[in-house]
């Protein structure tokens, strides 16, 4: 197997892939992204990083988590845009699981706010009651 060229920095990786250098730098501490070290210090990366990045930064705006997103790395799931990807093992159940997740998380927000809105209606109306006495 031929190992991939290693040729871009950070800040290109950057520029390519609209993702901040500090998120690059955050996947590569969570083991999502993999960075050489120059003898300089600096971080080059394979011209593969760029569509990793993108992936990785696609799945966690679409509402995933970090270790939603590590165990489809590790299968080479990531490594082609996600419109062109075969379907990964287990990714439709970890969707399905985060979505759930949110519904009841969105759930308790509305009955949070239900209560909330009540205190503020018995607030004003006790308010209103004070001003006519």
């Amino acid at each position: 197997m031929r190992r991939e060229s290693i040729d871009m920095r950070i800040g290109e990786l950057s520029r390519r892939t609209g993702v901040s250098t500090r998120s690059l730098r955050y996947y590569e501490q969570q083991g999502l992204l993999r960075a050489e070290r120059a003898a300089n210090g600096y971080r080059d990366y394979a011209e593969s990083a760029v569509i990793r990045a993108a992936n990785i930064q696609g799945l966690l705006r679409a509402g995933l988590t970090v270790d939603d997103i590590r165990e489809p790395l590790d299968t080479g799931c990531l490594n082609e845009p996600l419109g062109q990807l075969p379907l990964c093992e287990g990714a439709l159940q970890t969707a399905t699981d985060r979505l759930d997740e949110l519904d009841r998380r969105i759930g308790a927000l509305r009955q949070l706010r239900e209560r909330l809105a009540e205190q503020v209606t018995r607030t004003r109306n006790a308010l209103a009651a004070n001003e006519r006495n």
